[in-house]
C-alpha cells in the first residue's frame, strides 16, 4: 500500500502529515490523526440508526436488563450505583430515534441514550453467543433472558447517557437538534421556512447542519444533491422553486430507500445482527470519485468544503 493510510480500498493513499506542521509532541500527532478520521471516516446516518430502532423495537421491548459489564469506562456517563437504580431489573417499554441517537425507554421512566458516531456498534446476541471476534465490545448489558445487548466501538468515540424520560425533550433543545426529515410533520413549508433562515448557506453545508435538519451527513447529503441535480458549492438563495421542491422530495426518497435497504456499510456500520447494509449499491456519486457517473458517464469530481469531502457529477449537477 505504500506508506500513508487508507480507510476504504476506493480511497486514494493519503500520505502520512508533516511532522513540522503538527509542531513536536504526541498529543499534536493524536489531534491530526483525530481531524483526519473525521475528514475520511464515516459516520452513522439517519438510515443506519434507523435500521437498528426499528430491528430494536422488534427485538428487545419488553425484555429485562439483569447486568451491565463495563470494561472502558469512558463511553458510560453513568455510575453502576445509577444502574442498579435505574436500569437494572426495569423493562424496555419502548424503543425511538432523535436525530443519530437510538433511544431505549425504560419501565423505571428513565431512558437509556446510545451514539454510535463514528466506529461504534451495537449488537444483540443470543444466549451462549460469542462476543464479536474483534475485541472492542466495551459494554455488555445481559438481560433477564440471557441475550446480551452490546456496545462495540473501535475508536471509543461513542458513548451511552442515562436520562429521565420526561426531560428528553430538554435534552434536545440543548444539543440544537433540527427537525426530522422523515416526520409527516416535516413539510415543504417547514423545509421553506428553514431555507429562508439560511439563505447564503452553500447547498451541501445545510444539508449536514443538525440544528437544520437531523440526521444527514456526509453520505446522504451528496446523494440528495444529485438527485435533485443540482451543485454542492451552490447557495441556497440561488436556487429555484422547482430546484428546492427537488431537494426536499429528494430528502425524503433517498432517506427512506436506505432506510428500505438497510443502510450502507460503507466503513464499520452493521445492523443489530452484524449484517452489512445493501444501500451503497445504489449510491450515485458518494466516493465514487474518478468513476462514471451513471446518468451522462462523465467522470465524478471530489472536492473539500469546511474540512468535508463532497462528491459530484459536474455535468448533471449545476
Amino acid at each position: 500500500m505504500g506508506k500513508g493510510y487508507r480507510y476504504n480500498k476506493n480511497e486514494p493513499i493519503h500520505p502520512y502529515p508533516n511532522r513540522k506542521s503538527l509542531g513536536y509532541g504526541l498529543l499534536g500527532w493524536k489531534v491530526k490523526l483525530l481531524n483526519v478520521w473525521i475528514k475520511y471516516y464515516y459516520m452513522p446516518e439517519l438510515p443506519e440508526v434507523e435500521t437498528i430502532v426499528q430491528e430494536l423495537k422488534r427485538r428487545v421491548v419488553g425484555k429485562t436488563f439483569n447486568d451491565v459489564e463495563i470494561k472502558v469506562p469512558k463511553i458510560v456517563r453513568f455510575s453502576k450505583e445509577s444502574f442498579d437504580k435505574y436500569v437494572k431489573g426495569k423493562k424496555i417499554t419502548g424503543v425511538m430515534r432523535r436525530a443519530k441517537l437510538i433511544i431505549l425507554n425504560l419501565s423505571s421512566n428513565y431512558s437509556l441514550l446510545f451514539h454510535l458516531k463514528l466506529s461504534g456498534r451495537l449488537l444483540l446476541l443470543k444466549p451462549k453467543e460469542k462476543e464479536d471476534k474483534t475485541k472492542h465490545s466495551h459494554i455488555i448489558f445481559t438481560f433477564k433472558d440471557n441475550y446480551k445487548l452490546v456496545f462495540n466501538d473501535l475508536r471509543k468515540f461513542g458513548f451511552i447517557k442515562l436520562i429521565e424520560t420526561n426531560k428528553l425533550e430538554d435534552y434536545f433543545k440543548k444539543e440544537k437538534y433540527g427537525p426530522e426529515p422523515l416526520d409527516k410533520r416535516f413539510t415543504y413549508k417547514t423545509f421553506k421556512e428553514i431555507v429562508d433562515k439560511r439563505p447564503n448557506r452553500k447547498i451541501k453545508q445545510f444539508l449536514l447542519d443538525q440544528t437544520l435538519i437531523a440526521g444527514i451527513g456526509n453520505i446522504y447529503s451528496d446523494e440528495i444533491c444529485y438527485y435533485a441535480k443540482v451543485h454542492p458549492l451552490r447557495t441556497m438563495s440561488s436556487l429555484s422553486e422547482p430546484e428546492l421542491k427537488k431537494i426536499y422530495k429528494g430528502i425524503k426518497y433517498i432517506l427512506k430507500s436506505a432506510v428500505k435497504h438497510k443502510g450502507s456499510s460503507v466503513d464499520d456500520y452493521v445492523d443489530l445482527s452484524g449484517k452489512s447494509g445493501d444501500y451503497v449499491k445504489y449510491h450515485k456519486v458518494y466516493r465514487k470519485e474518478g468513476k462514471p457517473c451513471s446518468g451522462c458517464k462523465g467522470k465524478i469530481k471530489r472536492i473539500k468544503l469546511g474540512g468535508r469531502s463532497s462528491c459530484f457529477c459536474p455535468a448533471c449537477q449545476k
